[in-house]
């Protein structure tokens, strides 16, 4: 294998100035440098890794630490994160939790062991103890689509709140006051924003809250399906559901199907997240579209700001926009449709 000493010897230069390409921690000229990558190109030499981190005190790592990669949301979180971290030579590690209290812990240690220089997390909910104890030990994080309220770490968010109000106001737009809404995990920073938002439009235009419409569906498929079952069967079912994310939309449509009724004909459905194909279903599902590419950018951009300047942890959040994407899968309830026609017959 080669070594330094043979790049230098072939390239006409010092071991040092090799040092300087390979390291980039001194200026070299253009044509040397591009005389000495070439030279390594030809020797086939790739620096040791595991060498530079000793010396520089960084490996140019990160790791993503996501809830459920399956989702369509993070999938293209992700690919931000991705993205930026490429265009900034850093790598990625990408866990996955599948939002498992003892996976998130299992894989935060086992980031922590392999020096990443600092982390895109998001949380549980249920491992405050050990990311507080990370932060003090100077590991940089950064939060995403969820906080700790307690844990001083800056995150990139939704305006989860704006975007549930949205929908929710949507829906009593077209006459609905029978809302269904379906909720995601419980500890879980984002679900009770969503929750607010739902609240605070039905208080807003002068709706009571009913407890028996509230459901979860835990950010699943199948739960969000049997919960939608069981509001679907009560004596006084709602005529519209706000699902509160994509997978839960996704059930919601189902557990319509299976009992027999059409959206938007007998009810209504809202999702919480956009995805490729919600034009594609029967009908073209109206959604709360967020920006999951851009919040992984945003998060890895103030993550690799923090590792290069070595600051101390800023607790500031930034919240992006959220859109309402009016699509095809919200009517009047089938009441007031009764209504119009008997009246337009006399």
């Amino acid at each position: 294998m080669a070594t330094i000493r043979d790049i230098a010897k072939r390239a006409g230069v010092s071991v040092a100035t090799v040092s300087y390409v390979i390291n980039g921690t001194k200026p070299v000229a253009p044509q040397t440098a591009a005389r000495v990558r070439r030279v390594m190109e030809e020797l086939d030499y790739y620096p040791n890794a595991a060498a530079q981190s000793l010396r520089t005190r960084t490996t140019h790592v990160i790791g993503a630490v996501i809830s459920d990669i399956t989702n369509p949301f993070f999938a293209i979180l992700v690919r931000g994160i991705e993205d930026c971290a490429r265009e900034n030579g850093y790598s990625v590690l990408i866990c996955n939790t599948s939002e498992s209290l003892e996976n998130e812990r299992l894989y935060l240690e086992l980031l922590c062991r392999r020096r990443v220089d600092g982390l895109i997390l998001a949380p549980t909910g249920k491992n405050d103890e050990l990311i507080h104890r990370l932060i003090q030990r100077k590991m940089h994080i950064v939060f995403i689509d969820r906080v700790l309220p307690d844990i001083p770490a800056p995150a990139v968010l939704s305006r989860n709140e704006e975007g549930a109000y949205l929908a929710t106001s949507h829906l009593i737009q077209y006459g609905h006051r029978r809302i269904g809404i379906v909720l995601g995990l419980s500890d879980v920073s984002t679900t009770k924003e969503r929750y607010r938002g739902y609240l605070n439009a039905l208080k807003d235009h002068g709706i009571p809250p009913d407890p028996s419409l509230v459901v979860r569906g835990y950010s699943r498929v199948a739960a969000a399906r049997e919960a939608c079952k069981t509001l679907l069967s009560r004596a006084d079912p709602p005529t519209a559901i706000f699902a509160t994310n994509n997978l839960m939309t996704i059930g919601a449509m189902q557990a319509i199907r299976e009992s027999g009724l059409k959206c938007p004909q007998d009810i209504s459905v809202v999702g919480f997240d956009d995805f490729e194909w919600a034009g594609a279903f029967d009908p073209p599902l109206t959604t709360v579209a967020q920006r999951p590419y851009e919040i992984g950018r945003q998060a890895t951009q103030i993550l690799l700001a923090m590792i290069k300047d070595r600051q101390e942890m800023k607790t500031s959040v930034v919240r992006l926009e959220v859109e309402l994407k009016v699509r095809g899968s919200v009517a009047p309830p089938r009441d007031r449709l009764d209504g119009r026609r008997r009246r337009s017959c006399v």
